[in-house]
């Protein structure tokens, strides 16, 4: 047995430089000639089964130092001679005293590792492509057939002085008699002595939907010799309608639907002068540029040459950036790209709209148009090269009328919101109806 393990570890050199030896540095000789050397590591040169490929070898040659031949054993077999097994132990047998107290102390020093803790896998994400049709683009049409059974609300106001036709526009706008009749000058009446609220509410359908509609007017605005603060009664009823709302929202029992009685729009007139503001006009947008959309228009455009228009509207432009005067649309609230871009165009081009109003009707060329008749002609209100009526309608009913509720909610109305619940303690103080309403409920 002893013999079989030494011809095994200890091959004969003609074996050793047989074609089966694993490739190598050649050994080095550092004693005399002609004495045998020994690789400190092992080479094995096994087969699996009979004439199977050699193993790779197990550990990386080391330097080679001279050892005395390897003693043949008495019974005279060729194969290299091996040390007895018990000095042999170090290389077979990994179980060694010495080893073992190593591996003890190493396992002492290196504490063993922690287990990760469980990673939930992530959702596996839904293929887009569909196998079939669902239905989910019908959600359009049941939010649309909602929205047209409760109706829209849309709160307008228009601030100028009397004369500038405010009212006609608004009936312009509308194409109906939203507004008082503009008729001319009534004796009876009386220039009034202070500013006047005056709301008409009314409800226009058109194509299956529905939308109350209030026109807010403020005649006096602007008409007296002294027109200090003329601008508060108009600040105090915007901010009145902020705090029915609020009271609304807050009740207990409130409402399914709170009716909304806020100004989401307000036309600021000019009067076509074709030089600059007036100090007026200035502090009044800069007061109400902060809780109500203003969109600033030049009235009566037509009695303007296209050469003053053009000159005329750059000079509004430069004096309400010059005094910090924000109007609709701001541009902190553009949401995207694409909203940027358009409004960057309506700002810098369109703005303020220099239109002409009218509510009477005309044939041009076959045609009923909406225009005023002089002796050169008549001015057709929906034709842009006579005016920018038409860009103004698309503009407030059929690309932003949304978007004016949209900001007043979220960005006058939510600041009026803090601002009241911040200085009140967080609610409004309650009044004799509430704490009848908050007693009938408990």
């Amino acid at each position: 047995m002893e013999e079989d393990v030494a011809s095994a570890l200890c091959p004969p050199t003609s074996r050793l430089a047989g074609p089966s030896r694993i490739p190598g540095p050649l050994p080095r000789r550092d004693g005399p000639p002609g004495a045998p050397t020994q690789r400190s590591c092992l080479w094995v040169t096994l087969r699996q089964g009979a004439g199977g490929p050699p193993w790779q070898r197990l550990r990386a040659p080391a330097p080679v130092t001279p050892v005395a031949p390897c003693p043949r054993p008495a019974s005279g077999h060729g194969g290299a001679e091996v040390a007895p097994m018990e000095k042999m132990s170090g290389i077979g047998d990994r179980t060694g005293p010495v080893e073992s107290k190593n591996e003890a102390a190493m396992s002492e020093l290196v504490p063993e590792p922690r287990q990760k803790p469980v990673v939930p896998m992530k959702p596996v994400g839904i293929n887009a492509n569909l196998l079939g049709y669902i239905g989910i683009d019908t959600i359009i049409e049941q939010m649309r057939k909602k929205t047209m059974k409760t109706g829209f609300d849309f709160n307008i106001m228009v601030v100028g002085q009397s004369g500038l036709g405010k009212s006609t526009l608004v009936n312009t706008l509308f194409k109906s008699q939203v507004s008082r009749k503009s008729s001319g000058w009534n004796r009876e009446e009386k220039i009034p002595k202070t500013v006047e609220i005056k709301a008409i509410g009314h409800v226009i359908e058109e194509g299956g939907v529905k939308m109350k509609l209030t026109v807010i007017d403020t005649p006096g605005f602007g008409d007296q010799i002294n027109n200090e603060n003329c601008w508060e009664p108009i600040e105090k009823y915007i901010n009145e309608q902020y705090e029915k709302f609020l009271k609304e929202e807050v009740n207990i029992a409130r409402k399914k639907r709170i009716p909304d009685t806020r100004v989401h729009c307000c036309l600021y007139f000019i009067s076509p002068t074709g030089h600059s503001l007036r100090p007026l006009d200035l502090e009044f947008m800069k007061h109400l540029s902060k809780v109500v959309n203003i969109i600033p228009v030049i009235a009566k455009a037509d009695t303007m040459t296209l050469e003053e228009k053009t000159e005329f509207k750059q000079r509004v432009r430069k004096e309400l950036e010059v005094n910090g005067i924000e109007f609709y649309p701001q541009k902190e609230f553009d949401e995207d790209l694409e909203d940027k871009t358009e409004n960057d165009k309506i700002r810098q081009e369109s703005m303020p709209f220099a239109v002409v109003g009218s509510d009477k009707e005309y044939q041009v060329n076959g045609k009923r148009v909406l225009g005023r008749k002089t002796p050169w002609g008549i001015i057709e209100v929906e034709n842009l090269t006579h005016c920018e009526f038409a860009l103004l309608r698309d503009f407030v009913i059929r690309t932003h009328l949304q978007d004016l509720k949209e900001v007043t909610h979220n960005i006058h109305y939510e600041t009026y919101r803090a601002k009241r619940l911040n200085d009140n303690g967080g609610l409004p103080p309650m009044t004799s109806e509430t704490e009848e309403n908050h007693e009938s409920n408990l």
